[in-house]
Order: structure tokens, then sequence, then C-alpha cells
């Protein structure tokens, strides 16, 4: 009997030209998380493992590219223009294999493209962001990570704005704390600071009692460094 695979096929339908494809995804009992990040990157056991490169599925027929938070519907003129800027220039390529770490970043710049044109949710714009600028933190590719941790945090700034991370699994509490802690990665303390006290006055309102206290950290260690 062959040892069981850490990934496998599944089945999916193109949200946009509807045609069915297979994208890899890892199995559940092999997902172990070492530790995480303070802006809630996982670091997994074993890359051989990583949820994070197969969070993208990419249509092998017409390069649509996607994440399971993407909505169904599309706003109106958005297909015929990704028609243009996808379909009509996509060079068949097939993504369902195993991916490297290259092989990941590149479907999340395919779905960060059709994500755009089809004007995609900013809370879920936010998140594909994040998982680039955490590749690249893998990569020790400091430039690349802070590029994409600054359009994640405008995407997320936008999303609590708009308010369209509401009937998501991102709570208010959550998305003030990554607010925070992304402007803290990227070096304006004050604005880490204004979020972060944003969080710890809704303590007594939030159910999340470990983000309280990883607010309080950090905003103890902007002011232990200042």
């Amino acid at each position: 009997m062959s040892p069981i695979e850490p990934i496998f096929d599944k089945k999916y339908e193109c949200l946009f030209c509807k045609k069915p494809f297979i994208s890899k995804k890892v199995r559940s009992r092999f997902i172990k998380v070492s530790h995480f990040d303070s802006d809630f990157f996982p670091i997994y056991q074993s890359e051989d493992a990583n949820p994070l490169h197969y969070h993208i599925m990419v249509c092998p027929s017409c390069g649509f590219s996607f994440s399971e938070d993407f909505s169904k519907a599309f706003p109106p003129g958005a297909k015929e223009t990704i028609t243009h800027e996808v379909c009509s220039r996509w060079v068949p390529h097939n993504f369902s294999g195993k991916r490297s770490i290259h092989q990941a970043i590149q479907t999340y710049k395919l779905a960060i493209l059709c994500g755009s044109l089809k004007k995609e949710k900013h809370i879920t714009m936010a998140g594909i962001y994040m998982r680039v600028g955490w590749l690249y933190r893998l990569l020790e590719n400091q430039e690349q990570e802070q590029r994409f941790l600054k359009l994640a945090l405008k995407e997320y700034e936008d999303s609590l704005y708009y308010g369209d991370y509401t009937r998501t699994q991102v709570t208010e509490i959550r998305l003030l704390y990554l607010i925070g802690e992304v402007s803290r990665r990227l070096n304006d303390r004050q604005k880490a600071v204004q979020y972060f006290s944003q969080v710890i006055e809704k303590q007594r309102q939030s159910v999340e009692p470990n983000i309280i206290e990883m607010a309080r950290e950090r905003w103890r260690e902007i002011r232990d460094n200042s």
C-alpha cells in the first residue's frame, strides 16, 4: 500500500469560463504550523505541505485566477475587461502540479490582476497581497515584502472604511490589529500606535482576547524602542 501524499488533486470549476480543472490542495492532516509571526503569517513545519502555495486556482483554459474567497458575481463590464486583459493574452499554462515558491508567487500575481479587474472585495485583495508578502519574507526579499505589505495595508484600510470585511472571517478587532501591525512593519509607528490603541479600547466588546494581548505586546515594543 503506497503512502498517502500530502497534496492531492481537487476539482474546481472556473468562475469565469465555467470549465472544470484540477488544482492541488494540502491534506489537512499534513498541515502543521510551527508558529505564527505577529501578522498571523503561519510558519509550517514542512515546505512540502505549505497551503500558501496552493491558495490560488488558475484555470488552464482561460487564465482566470482566483481564491475560494472570490465572489461568484461579476460587476457590469468586468467580464469584457477580463476577456481583453487576461483571456486574450493567456498563453496556455498549467499550475495544477506541485508548486515551487516562485510558481506560487506567479499564481498570486495572476489573481491580483484578475481580482483587480473583477473589482473583488478589498478584504479579499488584502489577503492576497499579504500572502505574497509572506512568501517574499520566506525568500528573505525585504524590498518585495515591503512592497506587497504596503499594497495590503491600503486594501485593509479601504476594507475598514467601506466595511466589506463584514460577513467574512475577519472581525473588526482583527482588522484594526492588522492595520496596526502592518503599519509597524512599515515603520509607521504613529499609525501603528493609533490602531493598537483602538484594539485595546475595544477589549470589553471583544471575544478575541489573544488579539487584545498581541496589540498590547506590540504597543509595548514600540514604546520600549522609541
